[in-house]
């Protein structure tokens, strides 16, 4: 395949968007979803200025996450949107025909993960995937299902290390717009990759500390486990310590210094959203603020003790 032609790229979340000027020509958004009142503005005052200020800029946005406006969109060509029990990755969403269909883009935005950045990837190639089964890594880490390849393994691990580095975000894009043929961007992308270990060791000492507690109100009595990481604030890999809450009860429970994040196995059947009435996001992960610690617990139906104990 030849090299593709790489356009301008841009770094997104649902709560950090770029300003509609910044971004230049024909725009595609990929992997970011639209944002949901735990965003700190919500719809209306995130995604949607960044839609309206685009106008007739944006031709084409792609996402998996559940919201409740898909709805409102759901006639306008220039929106695919679906949810993440659909698709459990964006990037198989991305085929040669949407590609063709769309026609040349000026600039490409993208969310700052794996699944968004191989989205970037592959839309730049043209529909086609940056390597054999890129589109199964991105579901496989997305969802956390799975075993990702060692490919896969290797940038996942670089951007948990340093998810907002946006020079090692375009290094990664990079080389999988141009199929991993360049070897020496595995050097950037190892190095940060490196990094983790130190972080590693900091999420395994906080995930001692995880305590259980028991929830009546979320489909049955459910365990949970819930943990203070605000002492340790910016020093530990978030999706690691949730993964491992996991592996101790059916919800992890996560507070830090201004967030409070609830996470579930992807096949678990929980929907957070509907529980902490939320209009968009992944149904088995959410963050909200730490203000929230109180309802939250009172939705899953903690008891007044554990209730007592864990807002003090």
């Amino acid at each position: 395949m030849q090299s593709p032609r790489i356009p301008a790229l841009a770094f997104a979340t649902p709560r950090k968007l770029p300003r509609p000027g910044d971004v230049d020509g024909k725009v595609v958004v990929l992997d970011v979803a639209f944002a949901s009142e735990a965003s700190g503005g919500g719809f209306d005052k995130l995604t949607k200025p960044f839609i309206d200020g685009l106008g007739s800029r944006l031709v084409m946005w792609v996402d998996h996450h559940d919201h409740d406006l898909h709805a409102k969109y759901a006639s306008d060509p220039r929106f695919l949107l679906r949810t993440k029990a659909q698709h459990g990755a964006c990037p198989e969403m991305i085929t040669p025909e949407l590609v063709s269909r769309v026609g040349p883009v000026d600039t490409v935005v993208c969310h700052i993960d794996f699944d968004g950045l191989c989205s970037a990837a592959k839309w730049i190639r043209g529909g086609h995937e940056p390597y054999p089964g890129a589109d199964d890594d991105a579901r496989a880490i997305d969802t956390r299902i799975g075993a990702p390849s060692a490919v896969a393994v290797r940038m996942d691990r670089a951007l948990r290390a340093r998810s907002r580095d946006t020079a090692l975000l375009g290094f990664i894009v990079r080389h999988l717009a141009t199929g991993l043929t360049d070897a020496t961007l595995w050097k950037p992308i190892d190095e940060a990759g490196a990094t983790l270990v130190v972080m590693e060791k900091e999420t395994r000492a906080i995930a001692e500390h995880y305590a259980p507690l028991t929830l009546s109100a979320v489909a049955g009595p459910r365990s949970a486990v819930w943990v203070d990481a605000t002492e340790s604030h910016g020093r530990y890999d978030k999706t690691m310590l949730l993964l491992m809450g996991q592996e101790r009860a059916d919800i992890a429970i996560l507070l830090d210094r201004d967030t409070l994040s609830l996470a579930a196995p992807f096949d678990s059947g929980f929907n957070f959203l509907s529980i902490l009435g939320l209009s968009g996001g992944m149904p088995t992960l959410v963050s909200v603020p730490r203000s929230r610690l109180s309802d939250t617990l009172a939705r899953l139906g903690a008891s007044a003790a554990d209730t007592e104990r864990i807002v003090g």
